[in-house]
């Protein structure tokens, strides 16, 4: 059984593309180009699926047409419509780039080297300029901190553990903008 922690997403299903099975595929990540797998992810009703890839092509830098295996038709690829697609965290680290998303970091706990443990990070907001890490806190309490390479310290792959040294004050102003 795949879980959450196993995979992260890299991008979404849109519509079939022709009669063939094709389908359109937003990406932002291109780990699947880049790494021996040759399945991607998808989330079917809360249930992490893997499917193997029959061919792809690129049409831009963020999307693809893919072809899945057994699917061969129209009516069988409307089925993926909208559906998440993630990818297997133990082969993006095999990448030849060394270059992650963002959306890597999804599902890793973010340590302080000042403050200790701060939570989880849930969700990455690319909808600004500045790329913002949504952690969720023991509390329940969400936090954004700003997903700048330059306060990640260190990065620990088999315990999905990010340690950060975020500049003095950002969990201050953090605490007082929730507590208004």
């Amino acid at each position: 059984m795949i879980k959450k922690e196993d995979v992260y997403k890299i991008g979404l299903f849109n519509k079939p593309h022709g009669i063939h099975g094709e389908i359109s595929f937003t990406f932002t990540d291109d780990s699947f180009d880049e790494s021996e797998c040759d399945y991607l992810i998808c989330k079917l009703d809360g249930i992490f699926v893997p499917f193997f890839v029959d061919e792809y092509r690129f049409r831009s830098d963020s999307s693809a047409l893919i072809k899945l295996d057994g699917i061969d038709s129209a009516e069988k690829a409307r089925m993926f419509t909208n559906v998440e697609v993630y990818f297997p965290i133990k082969y993006a680290r095999q990448t030849s780039s060394d270059e992650l998303t963002w959306n890597f970091f999804v599902g890793c706990q973010v340590e302080d080297i000042h403050h200790g443990m701060i939570g989880t990070i849930v969700e990455v907001d690319e909808s600004t300029i500045n790329t913002l890490f949504i952690i969720e806190q023991a509390d329940g309490e969400e936090l954004l901190m700003p997903a700048q390479e330059e306060f990640i310290m260190s990065i620990d792959h088999d315990k999905r553990l990010v340690t950060v040294e975020l500049p003095e004050g950002l969990l201050d102003i953090e605490s007082i903008e929730s507590d208004d």
